[in-house]
């Protein structure tokens, strides 16, 4: 794979496919631990790391063993399996290394496993293997693509705990305090991201 292609295909998953600001996939840890920059990126890290194993698993799986078997039915179940075990794994190296870090993401260390990003990107994948996506994708490009919708994922979350900073700094109208206002920011900040649309194939033809 070439150096272009891996830069186009990263980018277009952090800035024109967004799984949270564009997809509207994750919003759960997205809202939920966005409140701090170390939880923040704490949690975009594990999920992350979620994302590439599960991918390295669930694309072998399904083209190698659920479609020549007629199983492909059983793709959701199979990889929801899937990134609960590796979810299960990451919340013990956690707590065994890192428990300051495991003790502030709280509940949503667990959530990862119901994190719809997650399952989006694996699918995305697959799907583009199959040839019902936009474009064909080999193993590589499969990684590349969830290295990118991670590095989104993390961006999105850095990028709001910064806002979310700022809003707790400022006094809002007393009918949009807690979440009504941190919607409408993340509203905001998803329609900034629609200016990006088209900007990668302008660089990368």
């Amino acid at each position: 794979m070439s150096i272009k292609l891996f830069f186009s295909i990263v980018l277009t998953a952090i800035f024109i496919e967004n799984y949270v600001l564009q997809q509207f996939l994750g919003i759960c840890p997205f809202l939920g631990v966005s409140k701090k920059l170390d939880s923040a990126v704490g949690m975009s890290a594990a999920v992350i790391f979620v994302m590439l194993l599960a991918t390295a698993v669930t694309y072998p799986i399904q083209n190698f063993v659920l479609n020549p078997n007629g199983l492909g039915y059983m793709q959701t179940i199979v990889f929801i399996l899937v990134i609960a075990a590796l979810v299960q794994l990451v919340e013990i190296v956690l707590k065994r290394y890192i428990p300051s870090l495991h003790a502030s993401l709280g509940v949503y260390l667990p959530l990862i496993t119901t994190n719809c990003a997650i399952l989006g990107v694996c699918i995305d994948n697959v799907d583009s293997y199959m040839g019902t996506a936009a474009f064909g994708s080999t193993f590589a490009q499969a990684l590349t693509y969830s290295l990118g919708a991670g590095l989104g994922f993390m961006m999105a979350m850095v990028l709001f705990a910064g806002v979310r900073g700022r809003i707790e700094d400022n006094d809002a109208p007393a009918s949009f305090k807690g979440m009504p206002i941190t919607l409408v920011s993340a509203a905001i900040l998803s329609v900034a991201f629609f200016g990006f649309t088209g900007v990668i194939d302008n660089i990368f033809g």
